[in-house]
């Protein structure tokens, strides 16, 4: 049962359990986990005989010991006793609590029927066990369905289009690359293992690393070749690069003719997007552009490693069927080391219906759109697809009082008296203190959980290594018990134990067992490289690549229920790839674009409370480039406010060449008390659905900006 390794000093009793890490990114590092005296951590280490940890983790899972032991963890149940938001709390047992939950939900659903009672969560656990559990209470019980777009629908959806299949090469291929382009994620600060394994290309092969970003992050630093454009152009930017392949030569021709749909259409239509054209739109010079598309032409083995980040726009499934549609024509997909990759959650395939109740579904019970919470908590009609509104929550693994769009309209939606919520959660979070009952959450090493990993190619095990605090309780835990209370825990998969899940799981793949996979550890699922290259056929029936994506047919996973109507506008998207400004063009009242990236010490909305990386981050700041701020009459430091017509925040100016004039980049998702005003960032972000079927823009955002009185 895991077995750990005894090693001895002389003060403390130390053994290694071995792990996974739970948070929301595509790396899920296999974990080696100092644990102390049997019950508390020590560092955490990455794995070194996982092929794609390589030993290697981000500093902030390394501290975990300073998240899982914080004295500010929420530890017993509590019941709003004032005003919503007011911050007074009375202590309640855990019976108490979840009885009071199930009754408002009977409530609720005895006055608007089971719609209107909205289990919601997302991925502050990738656990499948714990984050997914709260599916099958959903279908059991009819309430509305969750459309799950504030993440990953875009890129998915725009790599789709392309591929036919949600995967792609090896990533751990990178590292005997002669060339790795890193697209579209600071993967220094939010996927650190492609760092691991291109810097291993450049080190042991001479590989050139290109970075493509819209400002000089850490990964930039780190390039040969470094690419700094403009918010929701990098369109423009393939497109110039496949215009300038077909000029010089450099498209493999061949491999088109066999593997691609339309090529011919596609030069064509690629005539007028010259690099002066791409120039103008992207921000780059002619000379860079040419430069990065014979390097990619003339090297056969590129790897194209494509992000998330550069999809966060509304017009990100066409930027990502656009860079993707680079890497074909360069015909890279047929060389180890070479092709393109974006996520392998397509090749995992662990059967998880029964364990989120799969066929208690019924389909004619609404999707509700998760970055459209503060339409649908406001009322919005096209939010709530004709049925009633939303008067009860579960919420669980996410923080949408602060990490969701349009964070006025999620706050009033959220102080609704006639709305009742309840928040499972780990600390007193901006969501959390807007419920009316919160209760204490486990964290990753107090439970068991089976895990994913949508960046490489593993299942990986998480088994309990020691005992929560007296009063959390895990998330199955509040599934099971509100699943009595409710009247459906006789229905399929309920009453079974974490085990009992995660053997289930493992048993489709013909994995084993729980207690077998403890010593294993993980599996690598990595198919053949015909398949994982595409060189047996891409994923559509034709087995042909589709530079004429069908933008009205099956998408990515994640598509909407039909029972929730269309997403987007078919008509507004391109024939071929292209640059189209479905974006947020900045305009004389907003003449700024803001991107909201990630910090390299926070992940979302955690570890905003650890000391460390409070240490490091220091306070919300806005880059801005020098010569704005000069024209503007703002100092390096200075208060800031930024705004539209969503809202305005306070924050501190950080004057920084790195980006392009007219560019601002907001780091890190802080907690609201951490600005001035009490809010934060995505106040100003929108939550209008992308095309075609709906996603968030996070980094998508014009602004005007100014001093602050």
């Amino acid at each position: 049962m895991n077995a750990p390794a005894k090693i001895q000093d002389s003060s403390t009793r130390i053994t290694i359990g071995h792990s996974a890490c739970p948070h929301d990114c595509p790396s899920t590092c296999a974990l080696d986990v100092e644990v102390l005296d049997g019950n508390r951590i020590g560092r955490v280490h990455g794995a070194k005989d996982n092929s794609y940890t390589a030993g290697v983790i981000c500093a902030k899972v390394a501290r975990y010991a300073e998240r899982i032991h914080h004295p500010d963890r929420l530890l017993k149940p509590l019941i709003r006793s004032g005003a919503k938001g007011e911050g007074a709390w009375k202590e309640a047992s855990w019976e108490a609590a979840l009885d009071l939950v199930a009754e408002k939900f009977t409530a609720a659903e005895e006055k608007h029927g089971s719609e209107t009672v909205w289990p919601y969560f997302y991925a502050g656990t990738m656990g499948l066990v714990q984050r997914d559990s709260i599916e099958r209470l959903r279908h059991a019980k009819k309430y509305s369905g969750f459309f799950d777009t504030i993440c990953t629908n875009l890129a998915w959806t725009g790599w789709v289009m392309g591929a036919g299949r949600l995967a792609g090469a090896d990533p751990r291929e990178m590292a005997v690359s002669d060339c790795v382009v890193i697209w579209g994620t600071n993967a220094v600060v939010t996927q650190v293992n492609v760092m691991t394994h291109a810097v291993k290309a450049r080190k042991e092969r001479g590989a050139k690393i290109v970075v493509i970003d819209v400002y000089d992050n850490a990964t930039m630093k780190q390039a040969d070749l470094g690419l700094v454009l403009k918010p929701g152009t990098d369109g423009a930017l393939a497109c110039a690069a496949m215009h300038v392949l077909f000029r010089d030569g450099l498209a493999d021709r061949a491999y088109l003719e066999k593997y691609t749909d339309d090529p011919h259409g596609l030069e064509a239509h690629l005539k007028t997007r010259t690099p002066e054209w791409a120039s103008a739109i992207t921000g780059l010079s002619v000379d860079e552009i040419e430069a990065f598309a014979h390097l990619v032409g003339a090297t056969k083995k590129t790897f194209f490693r494509l992000g998330y980040g550069f999809a966060r726009q509304r017009n990100g499934s066409v930027n990502m069927h656009a860079a993707l549609s680079l890497a074909t024509v360069t015909g890279c997909w047929q060389y180890e080391g070479g092709g393109a990759f974006h996520s392998n959650s397509g090749i995992l395939k662990l059967d998880n219906g029964l364990l989120k109740g799969a066929k208690l579904r019924d389909p004619r019970i609404r999707y509700l759109d998760q970055s459209r919470i503060g339409a649908v908590l406001t009322g919005a009609s096209d939010a709530l697809y004709g049925g009633p509104p939303v008067t009860a929550m579960l919420i669980q693994n996410t923080n949408p009082a602060n990490v969701a769009p349009e964070q006025r309209l999620v706050k009033q939606g959220f102080l609704r008296d006639d709305l009742f919520i309840c928040v499972h959660e780990q600390f007193m979070t901006d969501t959390a203190k807007l419920a009316d009952v919160v209760l204490p959450a486990t964290m990753f090493l107090e439970h068991d959980d089976i895990y994913k990993g949508g960046g490489n190619q593993h299942v990986t095990l998480g088994p309990k290594l020691i005992d929560p605090p007296e009063g959390p309780r895990t998330n199955l835990y509040v599934i099971e018990e509100l699943a009595k209370r409710l009247g459906v825990s006789d229905r399929p998969g309920f009453g079974m134990t974490e085990r009992e899940h995660i053997d289930h799981l493992l048993a489709s793949r013909n994995l084993g067992t729980f207690d077998t996979f403890c010593e294993e550890r993980w599996a690598d699922l990595q198919p053949p490289f015909d398949e994982a290259h595409f060189i047996s056929g891409f994923g559509h029936p034709d087995g042909k690549f589709r530079f004429r994506p069908d933008w009205t047919g099956t998408p990515a996973p994640g598509k909407p229920p039909k029972s929730m109507g269309t997403q987007g506008n078919w008509a507004a998207l391109p024939e071929f790839p292209d640059h189209v400004e479905l974006i947020e063009v900045a305009d004389p009242e907003h003449p700024f674009r803001l991107a909201t990236s990630p910090a390299r010490s926070f992940l979302n909305s955690s570890f905003t409370e650890t000391p460390g990386s409070q240490k490091r981050e220091v306070r919300p700041e806005l880059r801005l480039h020098p010569d704005d701020a000069a024209e503007l009459g703002i100092a390096d430091g200075d208060r800031v406010e930024i705004g539209n017509a969503r809202g305005e925040v306070v924050i501190h100016a950080k004057l920084f060449d790195g980006l392009r004039r007219g560019v601002v980049i907001a780091e890190g998702i802080w907690p609201n008390s951490a600005h001035e005003r009490g809010e934060g960032i995505n106040v100003l972000t929108g939550s209008d659905a992308g095309p075609p079927y709906g996603g968030a823009a996070f980094h998508d955002t014009k602004v005007w900006l100014r001093k602050a009185a």
